[in-house]
Parts: structure tokens; sequence; C-alpha cells
């Protein structure tokens, strides 16, 4: 009596077995892959904090009103301002910025409706309008954003906020006056937040300045 034929079924049996793990082996390497790459996925960044330049709005000045429109162009931005990334200094001539929190546009560009909207709110001129416009203008305003930046050299930190101006005669293109505004505050926090209030603190005060410029002359 003989088992060949057993144990030939045993060698089939364990052959098949095998070849079935040998299949499968690959799969199971690439799920254990899978899986273990899931554990070490760094965690989402949260969504950076957007921020507004906003102003209380300027009361009427004591002025005459002109029958003149004044046209107001968009401001310009000197150079490492033109961004909406937040400004902060430590140091003297170095500019940093924040990693999370950032303007919703670049201050420049937000700054031109809320020019217009305290000019026009002076009480000054017969009309205010955003330039380029198709109405006619006998007075133009030029503005140059100069600075806008949070000042950590200082304990509290602060902001400074400087606006260049000039007011032109648009038919002879001739300059009627510049100034330079420039205003500090003291920032109620450490932070960027802190840093947001007081640069809307300080426009408040900048919108009226150009107001008065505008209007005195």
């Amino acid at each position: 009596m003989t088992f060949d034929n057993g144990a030939d079924n045993m060698r089939s049996n364990d052959t098949t077995w095998y070849s079935h793990f040998a299949s499968l082996a690959p799969t199971a390497a690439i799920l254990a892959l899978v899986v273990g790459g899931c554990s070490v996925l760094p965690a989402p960044l949260p969504p950076d904090n957007i921020y507004l330049l906003e102003a209380a709005s300027v009361p009427p000045i004591v002025s005459t009103r002109r029958d003149v429109v004044l046209a107001v162009s968009l401001p310009r931005a000197r150079a490492g301002f033109d961004t909406a990334q937040m400004i902060w200094v430590r140091q003297v001539h170095g500019l940093e910025t924040y990693a999370r929190n950032r303007w919703a546009d670049a201050p420049a560009r937000m700054l031109a409706p809320l020019i217009v909207q305290a000019l026009e709110r002076s009480g000054a001129f017969h009309a205010v309008v955003s330039a380029p416009s198709g109405v006619a203008a006998g007075l133009r305003l030029d503005t140059e954003l100069v600075r806008l930046q949070q000042d950590f050299t200082v304990k509290p930190s602060e902001v400074r906020f400087t606006l260049g101006v000039q007011l032109i005669d648009t038919a002879t293109q001739r300059v009627i006056a510049t100034a330079e505004f420039d205003e500090t505050e003291k920032c109620e926090t450490e932070d960027a937040y802190g840093g947001v209030r007081a640069a809307n603190r300080a426009l408040e005060r900048l919108l009226v300045r150009v107001a008065e410029f505008c209007a005195g002359r």
C-alpha cells in the first residue's frame, strides 16, 4: 500500500496556497503603504485671516462748495507696499510679512473708494469721481501709499500710515499743491489684528486731512 496520491495532493494544495498568497502580497503591501502614509499626512493649514481697510464717515468740512468736479486717480504704492501681504518691521530697512494674515486687496486699491467717499462727504466740491471718467474734471487728486507697516521696534507696537498727495489743474496740468500726511497709531494687541485696528484708526485721521487739503485749495 502506498500514499503517493495523498502526498501529491498535499504538495498540490501547498503550491496552490503559496501561489494565492504570493498573488495577494503586492496588494497587501500597497495597502499597508497607503494606510501608513495616511497616518503621517500633515494636518491641513488653517485658512488665512483676511482684513479690510475701513474708516468712519468723514464729517462735512466747513468750506464753501466749489463749482468744480474733482477726479481721484487710483492710488499708487511705493516699492514694498504694492501687495496684499501685511507688512511689519523689527529692524530699520527691513520689511517682513505675516504668513497667515493678509489684506483683502492691496491697500492702495482699497484706498481709492475711501478717498472718493471722504471727499464727497466733505461737501467741498460739485462732484467727486474716480479717474479715469467720462466726466470732465477741473481738478485731479493723485495719491501714493508711502508706507503702511506695523512697527515692532517699539513697545507697544504701532502702525505707521503715510500718504503722499498731489492736486493738479487738469486744464494746464499744473501742480497746485503737494503734501505728505503721516499718522502713527499704537496697537492694542501685539498681533496682526491689533495692526489692522490701528491702521483703520489712523486711516480715519488721514482721510480728514486729505479732504481738508483738497478743500483748502
